[in-house]
């Protein structure tokens, strides 16, 4: 970001005495404070030690030129507007700097109005880029916590639950379908803990070899096994006094379960080898995309333990179920990828922003994001037409994506969408009255608050 008191001062850079002078002439006369100096190794010495918000220079000149100096400084992210003039050649010359990092270009012999404007130009842009900037801080105050975008309801009851139990010990289950943000979540908590400056250490349960696994999670002795040939302190061990995250832990073996059970009564971890148990602190946040009632009904997942996990269940919506959100997820992604690839896109056009916000999305916000930095790499323009998105996105084109949402022979992910949609047709027609929709759904009303909780479904106005 410039200084805006910068932008008034304007560095000229020409070896012709004559040039100088009249733009130093035009510029003083417009308002401006302008500086020149000969040479482009002289520009630089002077921008070491003064801020300049436009930088005015002759394209040919002895010593360093002008495509030299507009190298380093977009290679030392100099923060102001390059601005080229040459008395030879034309728009190539124009283009071909512009894509080196220059704002703009000139012909000499130049009018005043020319240089005047041009400079009206980059004050505007400037203006606008500071407003995108509040917007951006407006929107993520609003809608942002720590890492997580929404402002969906069931967002929203996530975010004022994250508040609520973050400063306690209590142990959390995360569930939601892969790519949904779990990890993100568990981050927050941490964050908003009074853990937040001791180690938050993630484990992915699944992705571990299981005769490693209890080693890793609870550390071992020197010797304890082949291979073991110095003590290793365990991943509950690297947590101590923060957070540990378990990931993907309906994959955990059934063994396992069992000692991390005792973990989590005792609050004492024993590593593999060793006779003592050592007191641990952790706070536990747990997460799967895995139905854990359905892995314990199975007997792969033990009943207490699953008791002893769930104390608060978050249950993270997939991205189908709050398409409000994809807006704000996207102008996200394109702030974050216009910084690492240097692009200055600014919107996504209509007729995409629709069909993205038509997807079924099975692989979430990892697949939108995906699909964000595949479309920022192939435009050349600054805004993002439908052509540049996956062809799963270009499907969308003219209404929501029915052959994928039918093409989803998840019983699991069917059977939820099914009952979602029957609670508010019953709260519909009830008008809110939850004891008369548990009738007609035939269930009971503590099932019906928990199953509202989860969905996110709220109960809706009277008479609509």
């Amino acid at each position: 970001m410039i200084d805006p008191a910068a932008m008034k001062r304007v560095l000229v850079v020409d070896d012709e005495e004559n040039i100088r002078h009249l733009l130093l002439v035009i510029l003083k006369k417009a308002g401006y404070e302008p500086t020149a100096v000969p040479g482009g190794a002289e520009a630089l010495r002077l921008l070491e030690s003064q801020s300049f918000g436009v930088v005015i220079s002759d394209l040919r000149m002895a010593g360093m030129d002008g495509r030299e100096l507009l190298r380093q400084l977009v290679a030392s992210d100099w923060p102001g507007y390059a601005v080229m003039m040459s008395a030879y050649g034309g728009d190539e010359i124009a283009i071909e700097c512009m894509k080196e990092g220059a704002y703009d270009y000139f012909n000499k012999p130049f009018k005043a109005d020319e240089v005047v404007l041009l400079l009206r130009k980059i004050a505007e842009r400037e203006q606008l880029v500071l407003e995108n900037e509040r917007l951006r801080e407006e929107l993520d105050g609003r809608f942002r916590f720590d890492n997580i975008i929404g402002t969906s309801p069931p967002m929203r009851r996530i975010f004022t639950t994250i508040g609520k139990i973050a400063p306690y010990k209590t142990n959390v289950l995360l569930t939601g379908e892969s790519g949904t943000g779990k990890e993100l979540l568990a981050r927050a908590i941490h964050r908003h803990s009074g853990r937040a400056d001791k180690p938050f250490v993630p484990v992915n349960c699944g992705a571990i070899p299981e005769n490693l696994l209890e080693s890793e999670l609870f550390g071992h002795a020197r010797g304890a096994f082949t291979g073991a040939h110095k003590a290793k302190k365990g991943l509950f061990g690297e947590a101590d006094g923060g957070t540990l995250f378990l990931d993907e832990m309906g994959e955990m073996p059934l063994a396992l379960q069992v000692k991390l059970l005792r973990v989590l009564e005792s609050d004492e971890v024993r590593p593999v080898g060793e006779a003592q148990a050592r007191p641990i602190d952790v706070r536990l946040v747990a997460a799967t995309s895995r139905d854990l009632e359905e892995r314990v009904a199975a007997g792969a997942f033990r009943e207490d333990l699953f008791y002893r996990l769930n104390v608060m269940h978050i249950r993270l919506p997939p991205l189908r179920e709050r398409p409000e959100d994809i807006p704000l997820l996207v102008e996200s992604f394109l702030h974050r990828f216009n910084r690492k690839f240097s692009r200055t896109v600014e919107r996504v056009e209509p007729d995409a922003m629709k069909a993205l916000m038509d997807g079924g999305w099975p692989g979430n916000i990892r697949e939108l994001e995906n699909a964000m930095e595949r479309a920022m790499l192939l435009s050349e323009s600054q805004s993002l037409e439908l052509e540049a998105f996956p062809d799963a996105v270009r499907a969308n084109r003219g209404g929501r994506n029915r052959r994928r949402d039918d093409s989803d022979l998840s019983i699991k992910r069917r059977v939820a969408s099914l009952e979602a949609e029957l609670i508010r047709l019953a709260l519909e027609e009830t008008e809110g009255n939850r004891t008369h929709a548990c009738r007609l759904l035939e269930i009971s009303h503590r099932a019906l608050l928990y199953k509202m909780r989860d969905y996110g479904i709220e109960i809706p106005p009277k008479g609509g």
